[in-house]
């Protein structure tokens, strides 16, 4: 109870300070930001037409020519992160973090027309597609990761069929155990604890997912997904990679992300 208090307090706290900026005893605890609120500096160049920096948030913007997520230039290894995050009616985003991989999918430069999962494991083993040959839109460069939903819980199609696909789920893997988040429009306090493999989501003050990644429970939602030999599947059970960047998920629609802090937790 007494831990469930201070998480509420220290939302709330949140909330009522200046976004993007940092107190003295937040620096202190070893807090730092990776949004300025004013430019995309500690991030990799992304297009124009994809993210803006917008009245203090990191913004999407819908329907690029090429859908990249923003990623931080800096690495982390055991850490907790804290953001506040926004969607347009009807749409999704996400955090990702344990990044093993990042392959471009283009299904006009594929040698002939192959389902999603069969795209990326085609250029992750050929690395074909070049970004200079993209044409119209529908490509995306895509992270092999671990996600933290982003999502209009209300409106969405995925939202509303899969339960791991609500807000705060570890995407379709684990459940949020509440459904707590605000309504399209609003902001939202999102929380990202990883140690190890072990890792909490936690959306608005409360705790929705509490979950060890190497666990059968985890491989077999992504046995779900991803077939046997898959490489995909294979860098999400043995993730080599324990230091990765952070990133902010383009999923084609409108998203706003702020007070995006974090902090490297001891082993």
């Amino acid at each position: 109870m007494r831990h469930w208090i201070l998480t509420v307090s220290l939302a709330a706290i949140a909330a009522a300070q200046t976004p993007n900026t940092l107190t003295s005893s937040e620096k202190k605890a070893g807090w730092k930001l990776l949004f300025d609120g004013k430019t995309l500096q500690g991030w990799n160049a992304v297009p124009s037409d994809a993210w803006v920096v917008e009245d203090g948030c990191i913004k999407s913007l819908p329907n690029p020519r090429l859908r990249e997520d923003v990623i931080s230039k800096e690495s982390f290894g055991d850490f907790e992160l804290t953001f506040e995050w926004k969607v347009a009616p009807g749409a999704n985003s996400g955090v990702k973090y344990l990044i093993q991989d990042t392959v471009l999918i283009d299904e006009k430069q594929l040698p002939e027309r192959m389902p999603f999962e069969k795209q990326v494991a085609y250029e992750l083993q050929h690395r074909t597609a070049k970004r200079e040959k993209v044409q119209g839109n529908g490509a995306q460069v895509y992270p092999v990761a671990f996600e933290y939903q982003v999502i209009d819980d209300e409106r969405h199609s995925d939202a509303k069929a899969h339960a791991s696909s609500r807000a705060g789920a570890l995407y379709r893997m684990v459940v949020p155990s509440q459904f707590a988040a605000k309504p399209a429009g609003e902001f939202n306090q999102g929380r990202i604890v990883l140690r190890g493999k072990h890792v909490e989501h936690w959306l608005n003050g409360v705790k929705v997912v509490d979950t060890n990644l190497n666990s059968p429970e985890i491989w077999k939602e992504i046995e779900v997904r991803w077939a046997p030999g898959h490489p995909v599947r294979e860098l999400l059970e043995k993730m080599p990679k324990t230091v990765c960047p952070i990133g902010l998920q383009h999923h084609g629609d409108t998203a706003w992300f702020r007070n995006v802090k974090i902090r490297a937790l001891g082993q």
